[in-house]
């Protein structure tokens, strides 16, 4: 099995994405997994992204993970909480209805200083975590644990 991760980047903060997408690769270069970047405007589109990619796949599906990174920080708005739970619940139902690995490694703070202490240079970076998790899901559900 030769994995690929497809690496959905909502780049609206792209300060913090760049992080948590360095993060992400990272951890893939270490593990020698093969990936690719892809970015969308905004957490919002990331399940659109995945849903278009997985309709038009010619790929086997058992070999590619996806992993959503972006951030969302709390305004003044009720929109956070829209943009929140909304992007978390495509995530999932994705990950569930089409029966493929979905990593969320979208941040949702209350301030950027939550995002950048959350985007460090180091294996405390959650696009590390993240691309760790897809990984590891991608074993289980091809037998290997």
């Amino acid at each position: 099995m030769e994995k690929k991760i497809l690496i959905i980047n909502a780049n609206y903060y792209q300060d913090i994405s760049d992080r948590l997408v360095a993060g992400a690769t990272n951890y893939l270069k270490e593990n020698g997994i093969d990936y690719k970047v892809i970015n969308v405007p905004g957490a919002l589109e990331i399940s659109s992204a995945i849903n278009s990619i997985i309709s038009n796949n010619t790929l086997n599906d058992n070999d590619i993970g996806f992993i959503a990174i972006g951030c969302v920080v709390r305004g003044e708005t009720s929109h956070y909480d829209i943009v929140a739970n909304e992007s978390a619940a495509g995530l999932t139902q994705l990950s569930i209805s089409k029966n493929i690995i979905v990593t969320n490694s979208i941040l949702t703070v209350e301030n950027k200083q939550q995002a950048l202490d959350r985007s460090l240079d180091d294996t405390t970076n959650k696009g590390y975590h993240a691309a760790y998790a897809c990984n590891l899901l991608l074993d289980i559900k091809n037998g290997k644990f």
